[in-house]
């Protein structure tokens, strides 16, 4: 989807971020042994960082220059698709976050008695990995901590396990068995389903089970993040009433998912949490919720009803659109519909992050002078959009709210607003001409990424702070800048050609 881009920005930013002093501050000794880079912790231990070999058998050193091994740090063998067994030496207790991922290669790893957490992500994308078993000191396993292990088929967790994070096993789409003992303090497997017993969590639903219907067992009351993420089969879920909250991404890619009715039990919904439950076309929001996350029915590209009571005390439908009552936020105009125009109520405050997420047909959205704040990937993906006026309520435009809009020619920016996020208009491959007006000090990086039509730019000298990638591929580009602007600096730096505002008084004098 979106995630290289993503990844991309993100690095940009959090270079950015930090003045050169502080970064080499933050930024301790690396040293190198042979094919392994470490640094000191602390108590004088080595914390590998990174590993730049090439072998297929790997047992990993128990010292390193005389400091012994006691880490393996974030991403220290991401990537390292030669590997096909790894050996943890005792001396390690921890094993980091994204520490061996996407090593796709790897079928064999060993774990010893020392270690004791897994972190996020730590073995995701191994996808040569059949078993693991887990050793009985892991006393905490990360989230999403074996990720697209596509091959995974078994998972023994021990009893020394007392906290799990998010759905470990998201993508593995051939796991049949977890296996957990029957007295296993803190987790409960039920018809191969996996449960946290201190907060009756359900955690996973295996992506590989081919059932059409599943009932969550009574007495269980929230429904985990991503706990039935990709369960192609399932046509029917029964929430009991003992269910208070369901969490983010709780039914992603749940395509043959038809209808849901939750019960008067649940108070929250978390974000996204039906996304891309491509076949739903209506579901019940009972009035007891009264917390609702970011646009929970993203890509839900059949929903047609949102069914709430005209008395709910948090939520209401117009026309088919959800929004909150508390901050009169707009959260979900159905991607379903195949209006050309839609005209947002007056009064609403708040046109809520992923609101319009890939509503294709919108050719026209008409802002209300009440809307104070554009949120994050509002617009993200409306390919037809052509143009939009922004109020001069806006305040704030959000990190890639109108990404991909690729219909997108022109744009108004009111002087109400002071910052332009994160690749905003980035992919507006039709967009030609942008005026920043005085009111805007913060152009975020990738704001105009990819806009590859665009041949003017007009920015004030109010501007002191343009990220990097702002203008990259906008090759026909000319900016307008103050003499003595941060702009005019940029666009030197940056290899942009720029002119000045008074360049044709001349003709006038």
């Amino acid at each position: 989807m979106k995630r290289s881009l993503v990844a991309l920005l993100i690095l940009m930013l959090c270079v950015s971020l930090l003045p050169a002093s502080l970064a080499d501050e933050a930024k301790p000794e690396t040293f190198t042994s042979g094919d392994y880079q470490y640094i000191l912790l602390e108590d004088g231990t080595a914390k590998i960082t990174k590993w730049s070999g090439k072998a297929a058998d790997l047992v990993i050193p128990s010292t390193l220059d005389g400091h012994s091994v006691t880490s393996i740090g974030k991403k220290a063998f991401c990537y390292c698709d030669s590997l096909t067994s790894v050996i943890i030496p005792e001396s390690i207790p921890s094993i980091g976050d994204w520490a061996f991922s996407g090593c796709s290669s790897l079928t064999s790893m060993t774990i010893p008695n020392s270690v004791t957490s897994i972190g996020d992500r730590a073995f995701s994308g191994c996808s040569s990995l059949t078993s693991m078993t887990i050793p009985n000191s892991v006393t905490s396993i990360g989230n999403e901590a074996f990720s697209s292990c596509s091959n995974l088929t078994s998972v023994t967790i021990p009893d020394s396990v007392t906290s799990i994070g998010i759905n470990p096993f998201i993508y593995c789409d051939k796991l049949t068995d977890i296996l957990v003992s029957p007295d296993h303090p803190a987790l409960a497997v039920i018809n191969g389903v996996l449960f946290s017993k201190a907060d009756k969590r359900l955690i996973c639903y295996p992506s590989s089970f081919t059932a059409k219907e599943y009932a969550i067992p009574q007495g269980i009351q929230i429904i985990g993040n991503e706990a039935f993420s990709r369960c192609f089969s399932l046509t029917s879920v029964t929430i009991p009433d003992s269910v208070a909250s369901i969490g983010d991404g709780a039914f992603y890619c749940c395509p043959g998912l038809i209808s849901v009715i939750l019960p008067d039990s649940v108070t929250s919904i978390g974000d996204s949490a039906f996304y891309w439950c491509s076949s739903l076309t209506s579901v019940t929001i009972p009035d007891s919720v009264t917390s609702i996350g970011i646009n929970p029915f993203i890509r839900c590209d059949k929903l047609i009803d949102i069914l709430v009571s005209p008395d709910h005390p948090a939520l209401a439908v117009i026309d088919g659109v959800l929004f909150s009552k508390a901050d009169k936020r707009l959260i979900c105009y159905p991607s379903s519909f195949t209006a050309k125009e839609y005209v947002i109520p007056q009064g609403i405050q708040i046109i809520g992050n992923r609101a319009f997420y890939e509503c294709s047909s919108l050719i026209c959205v008409t802002i209300p002078n009440s809307v104070t704040s554009i949120e994050d990937s509002a617009f993200y993906k409306c390919s037809s959009l052509t143009s939009v006026s922004i109020p001069d309520s806006v305040a704030s435009i959000g990190d890639w709210a109108f990404y991909w809009c690729s219909g997108l020619t022109s744009v108004s920016i009111p002087n109400s607003v002071t910052s332009i996020g994160i690749a905003a208009f980035s992919g507006c491959s039709s967009l030609t001409s942008v005026t920043i007006p005085d009111s805007v000090t913060s152009i975020g990086e990738g704001t105009f990424l990819g806009c590859s039509s665009l041949t003017g730019v007009i920015i004030p000298s109010s501007v002191t702070s343009i990220g990097e990638g702002a203008f990259s591929g906008c090759s026909g580009l000319t900016a307008t800048v103050g003499r003595d602007s941060y702009a005019k600096q940029y666009c030197i730096d940056h290899g942009i050609k720029y002119m000045y505002f008074d360049s044709l008084d001349w003709l006038n004098n």
